[in-house]
C-alpha cells in the first residue's frame, strides 16, 4: 500500500489528480496568472462533464451551475470569495476543490474557532530563534495566508464567522492592499499574482460573530443553497457515501437507492417542517438536518451492517444514526421525532420497518 492510499482522506488534488491532469492537457483557454486551469476548466472540474478526449470528469458539486461560475469568476478578480450557507451545504467541499483546481494546492487552510488568534492569519514567531537572534526573517513563522501570498496561491479560511471580530478584521489590510506588513522588521510581504482568499461562513450556528461592514465589502458573497430537490440530494448522498465507503474500505454492499431516498426524505421533511406532499405540518428540530448529516447516517449504517450484520444495509442499521442526528435536544427534539414517527413514518406504506427500528432505539 502506497503512502497516498494509506491516508484516511486524501487532499482533493491527490484524489482527483488524474482528472486535473486530463483537464490541464486539453485546456486551451486563457488562464489567469499562476492558475493551473482556465476558469472554464475549473468550472468543469467542479460541475462534471466529458472532455473531447472522452475523459469523464466526475461532478464535485451538484446544484446551480451559475453559482459555481460566479464563484470562479470572482477568484479571477481581486475580490475575495465568501461562500455562505447553512451548515451542510458543501461550503468547505467547494472551497477545497476550487483551491485544488486553481492552485493545485488545497492545504493552505486556516480553521476558524473562538480561539483562533491573529497569528493564524498573519504570522507568528519561532521563539527559540527570536530569543537567540532577535526578530529576523528566519524567525518568522508564516501563516497559510502569508504562504499563499508569497506563492501566488489560494488561501482558505474555514468558518470565518467563528473567529473573534478583531481577528477577522486583521484580514482587511491584506484584502485591500494585497500586502501583509511585518512591523517588527519594517518590511512587508506583497502578494504575487494568483493569490486570493476563499472564506466559508454560516449564520445559523451558535457562537457566530457577525462580520464587520468593512470586511464584508472586501468579499464577493456567494450563497450555496441546500439541494433544491430530493433527487439532487439523493444523488449527492449516493456519490459521497460511495466515495467514503471506498476510502474506509467498508466491506458492506453499496446501499440500496431506496434506503438513501428514505433518509433524505426524513431529513428534508424535518428540515422544511412539513411532509413532501405538504399535508402534514411537523415540529421543528434544533439540529440542522443537513445533507452532510444524512451522509454520516448512511455511512454509520454501512459500518454497522458490515461489522455486525450481513453487509446489507437495513432500517435497523440506520435507526441509531438517524435518531442520534435528529435528537440533539433531549426534550424538544425527542418530542418532534416521536410525533414524526407516529404521524408520518408509521402510516407511510413500506416504512413500518423503519418505524419499528427507530422506536426500539428511542424506547
Amino acid at each position: 500500500m502506497t503512502e497516498s492510499t494509506s491516508v484516511l482522506r486524501q487532499h482533493a488534488e491527490t484524489q482527483y489528480a488524474r482528472e486535473l491532469e486530463a483537464l490541464a492537457a486539453g485546456d486551451t483557454r486563457q488562464k489567469p496568472p499562476r492558475w493551473k486551469l482556465s476558469p472554464w476548466a475549473v468550472s468543469l472540474y467542479l460541475l462534471g462533464g466529458e472532455l473531447p478526449s472522452g475523459e469523464r470528469i466526475s461532478p464535485k458539486y451538484i446544484g446551480n451551475r451559475r453559482v459555481i461560475e460566479i464563484a470562479v469568476a470572482t477568484l479571477a478578480t481581486d475580490r475575495a470569495l465568501l461562500l455562505l450557507g447553512v451548515p451542510g451545504t458543501a461550503k468547505s467541499w467547494v472551497s477545497e476543490h476550487l483551491a485544488a483546481a486553481i492552485s493545485g494546492d488545497s492545504t493552505l487552510v486556516v480553521q476558524g474557532t473562538a480561539g483562533t488568534s491573529e497569528e493564524a492569519v498573519r504570522y507568528g514567531w519561532n521563539y527559540a530563534q527570536l530569543l537567540s537572534k532577535g526578530p529576523t526573517h528566519e524567525a518568522v513563522v508564516p501563516s497559510p495566508v502569508m504562504r499563499a501570498m508569497r506563492e501566488g496561491k489560494i488561501a482558505r479560511i474555514e468558518e470565518l464567522t467563528r473567529m473573534p471580530g478583531e481577528v477577522q478584521d486583521s484580514l482587511i489590510s491584506t484584502l485591500s492592499e494585497k500586502a501583509l506588513p511585518i512591523a517588527e522588521l519594517d518590511d512587508e510581504v506583497q502578494a504575487r499574482k494568483g493569490f486570493n482568499i476563499i472564506a466559508t461562513a454560516n449564520d445559523r450556528d451558535r457562537g457566530v460573530n457577525e462580520l464587520s461592514s468593512a470586511l464584508k465589502r472586501r468579499f464577493n458573497t456567494v450563497v450555496l443553497p441546500p439541494p433544491r430537490c430530493a433527487d439532487d440530494e439523493v444523488e449527492i448522498v449516493q456519490t459521497r457515501v460511495a466515495s467514503i465507503g471506498r476510502a474506509l474500505e467498508l466491506p458492506a454492499e453499496t446501499p440500496a437507492l431506496e434506503e438513501i431516498r428514505r433518509i433524505v426524505t426524513v431529513f428534508r421533511e424535518l428540515r422544511e417542517g412539513a411532509t413532501a406532499d405538504g399535508k402534514v405540518k411537523l415540529k421543528s428540530t434544533t439540529s440542522s438536518m443537513s445533507t452532510a448529516e444524512a451522509i454520516s447516517v448512511i455511512t454509520h449504517g454501512m459500518s454497522l451492517a458490515a461489522h455486525f450484520g450481513d453487509g446489507v444495509l437495513r432500517s435497523a442499521d440506520l435507526a441509531g444514526g438517524m435518531v442520534g442526528a435528529i435528537v440533539k435536544d433531549p426534550v424538544q427534539d425527542r418530542i418532534a421525532m416521536l410525533e414524526y414517527l407516529e404521524t408520518v413514518v408509521k402510516e407511510r406504506e413500506g416504512w413500518k420497518d423503519l418505524y419499528r427500528a427507530c422506536r426500539e432505539v428511542m424506547d
